[in-house]
């Protein structure tokens, strides 16, 4: 698959052949819904937790009486079918991570990258350079490529001035190679990938 390599000014840089292995996949969604259920699994905090009878604050007399009052009998009023009591089953501290197995990880990143490229929302620059860290010259370049929403993927190291322009323009995402994931790709309309980025990701799923 070839590609046109644009310049962050618009330009035309020449083309690139793109791995058919890595972008030219026959899409599997499948693959793609269990990576993210994954990914958003591992996200979670999970420090919810209710109280439980033995953590309410109070008394642990019996309530009354075991006999003559006409009344079931009672002991703690900490128990959950009390006002103020505990909670029984309640949500408790704990990981909602889960494995899975390596290489559905790494299909399904090369399903999600083939996805995009499917929709025509894949765009290859020549490079992540910017001269100085100003947020309105590199709005003005992503306004000319058609950026409003989209994943930057630069090589392994980011060019600080660019990484310093666009922190501060909504909904563009950028991260180096090392740190490209599904659920990024996802979120965002566009992905846009530097040259130094193809090179890295052919490199790392031969």
């Amino acid at each position: 698959m070839d590609l046109t390599v644009k310049t962050l000014e618009g330009k035309d840089a020449g083309k690139v052949s793109l791995s058919d292995a890595i972008f030219g996949l026959e899409v599997r969604e499948d693959i793609i819904a269990r990576m993210v259920r994954y990914q958003l699994a591992a996200k979670r905090q999970g420090t919810h937790q209710s109280l439980t009878r033995g953590e309410v604050s109070r008394t642990g007399a019996k309530m009354f009486k075991q006999k003559g009052t006409g009344r079931a009998r009672h002991h703690s009023a900490r128990a959950p079918q009390f006002r103020g009591g505990g909670k029984a089953h309640g949500p408790v501290s704990r990981d909602h991570s889960y494995d899975l197995p390596k290489k559905v990880r790494a299909l399904a990143l090369r399903h999600a990258l083939s996805a995009k490229a499917k929709a025509e929302e894949l765009i290859i620059v020549d490079n992540l350079v910017a001269n100085e860290a100003k947020t309105k010259a590199l709005a003005g370049a992503f306004a000319g490529l058609g950026l409003t929403n989209a994943l930057i993927i630069g090589g392994a190291e980011l060019d600080a001035n660019f990484k310093l322009a666009a922190q501060n323009i909504p909904n563009i995402d950028v991260l180096p190679v090392q740190g490209i994931n599904v659920y990024d790709i996802l979120r965002r309309g566009k992905l846009v990938l530097s040259k130094a980025a193809v090179e890295a990701l052919e490199e790392r799923f031969k």
